[in-house]
């Protein structure tokens, strides 16, 4: 039988030892007990409504769990995506390094509270096949977020050069990708400069 410790660290094991009030609450831990298990040292409040196991191993990727747990709606589900510059450091394409997480959420994603200053929120309502899902977060694909780069022209052409060459040496580009996109105009015009 599995007891509510055990419900909650299946969920912060796939969340890379996050977790959301709500979900405390759904293995059995009311609300008025999360103070003393912050207390009493088991659990670390990360952001407003969202939680760390504290024995739990600490990552590279903690930072974008935190913010993808952030971007959830009134529902509980989380709705934001790491794109743009984000997304290409995580993906490892380039050298670009970004000062803040690009974060794109859907259109008609409303938070009551204020934007973090760490966040870059970007608004879009993207398809399924533009994203990936990992381990407690989503990050869009590397084209998408050349592409979104590109319509922004917040980098420069040689970064986003670098990055489609990249991506397609290591295959997180694929041709036939390229092949779909080809006619979006931006990418047209960055490919027939690649490829001339």
């Amino acid at each position: 039988m599995h007891t509510n410790k055990d419900k909650l660290f299946a969920i912060a094991e796939r969340q890379q030892g996050f977790f959301t009030s709500a979900q405390a609450i759904a293995c059995g831990y009311p609300t008025p007990n999360h103070v003393y298990h912050v207390h009493a040292g088991g659990w670390q409040r990360m952001e407003r409504g969202i939680y760390r196991l504290t024995r739990f191993p600490r990552t590279m990727e903690d930072q974008y769990v935190l913010w993808f747990l952030w971007s959830r709606d009134r529902s509980g589900e989380p709705q934001g995506v790491f794109s743009h510059q984000t997304a290409l450091s995580i993906h490892g394409l380039s050298d670009i390094m970004p000062a803040r997480l690009h974060l794109t959420v859907p259109i008609r994603f409303r938070r009551r509270v204020a934007t973090p200053k760490i966040i870059c929120l970007h608004k879009a309502d993207l398809p399924n096949d533009a994203l990936e899902n990992r381990q407690g977060y989503r990050v869009v694909r590397p084209l998408r977020a050349i592409i979104d780069l590109l319509q922004d022209g917040t980098e420069s052409e040689d970064h986003l050069r670098q990055a489609l060459q990249q991506g397609l040496e290591r295959g997180l580009i694929t041709r036939s990708e390229l092949r779909q996109h080809a006619k979006h105009a931006v990418l047209h015009s960055l490919l027939k400069r690649k490829f001339a």
